[in-house]
């Protein structure tokens, strides 16, 4: 390809086909580098040769190992490269890119607006613009966590607080209805305390009136009606009357 009419136009075009060749080429002997070694550092520490005699056994295997994939791969590298420079980066013959007058302007063109300064100053600060959006934008998806997760804790607090009224109605109305039988059993039991007590004082006046010497008269007196009654026997029946 050198000195043909490809290299020519590729090089009014500021490219270079055997470079980017080169520049493969390289990557792949590094990337085979890379693997080896990789490979024996593996194969050492599996196999623990680090330090004893077999270390140089593996080292001598790994590099024959190595040539016969290398040889293997120059071969079919060197047949990629003259594919490429004959077949890919080649063009046909009396091939040439027109030069006009308006080309070469447009060049110079877009040179110039690639260098501009003022182009340049607009696009740093578009771009300190868009690094300071993005730590606001960071900013505020902490923040908004931070409230999400507030929340959350709130609710979670809220939920407690109801559970604990709830447990604290019901508490209160199994006291007050513990407080409803107990004063209904002290009612009863009064009651029964009561009635007992008169039941005593209605035994204990009939028997004052089966021992009482003026039973009959107060039963004659009884007879004839409250006219006929002195005022103490009134004021006796009266308390009778109370005590019964």
């Amino acid at each position: 390809m050198e000195g043909s009419e490809s290299e020519a136009v590729f090089e009014s075009l500021n490219l270079n086909p055997q470079l980017f060749i080169n520049e493969t080429l390289n990557t792949v002997d590094d990337l085979l580098d890379d693997a080896f070694h990789f490979f024996h550092q593996e194969a050492s520490t599996l196999l623990k040769t680090d330090g004893t005699s077999r270390s140089q056994f593996i080292s001598e295997g790994i590099a024959y190992i190595r040539d016969m994939i290398q040889s293997d791969l120059d071969t079919r590298l060197g047949m990629w490269e003259k594919y490429c420079l004959h077949h890919v980066f080649a063009v046909p013959e009396g091939f040439s890119l027109p030069q006009t007058k308006e080309s070469q302007a447009e060049t110079f063109t877009c040179q110039d607006l690639l260098s501009d300064p003022d182009l340049d100053a607009q696009l740093d600060i578009l771009r300190n613009r868009l690094t300071m959006v993005g730590k606001e934008s960071s900013e505020l998806n902490h923040e908004l966590q931070a409230l999400e997760r507030q929340s959350a804790s709130s609710d979670h607090c809220a939920e407690l607080v109801s559970e604990a009224l709830l447990l604290y109605d019901q508490a209160s109305t199994q006291d007050m209805y513990q407080d409803m039988l107990s004063t209904m059993s002290e009612l009863h039991e009064k009651m029964e305390k009561l009635r007992t007590r008169r039941v005593e004082n209605l035994e204990c006046i009939r028997a004052r009136r089966i021992n009482d010497p003026n039973r009959d008269l107060l039963a004659s007196n009884y007879r004839k009606g409250l006219p006929n009654a002195t005022v103490e026997d009134i004021q006796e029946f009266m308390a009778d009357l109370k005590h019964m």
